[in-house]
């Protein structure tokens, strides 16, 4: 399964910092951050919870880029 989302962030190393810390997040198969779009495209592993991998995806991502926001 592939779900989009609105994100906000500050910079393209931010950006890079978040799709790095999706990838390593348990149910993520895939993730692709576009600065320019302000857009997270994650890839979940079959038979994840998409909500409960997306909290834990927000809590890696404000753990390096602690101004970022991903609207869920």
């Amino acid at each position: 399964m592939k779900k989009s989302y609105k994100i906000e962030v500050d910079c393209a190393n931010c950006a890079n910092l978040m799709e790095d810390a999706t990838k390593k997040t348990a149910g993520v198969k895939d993730c692709v951050v576009n600065f320019m779009t302000q857009k997270m495209n994650v890839e979940f592993d079959e038979g994840a919870d998409v909500a409960s991998v997306m909290e834990n995806v927000v809590k890696n991502c404000k753990a390096v880029e602690e101004d970022c926001e991903i609207f869920l």
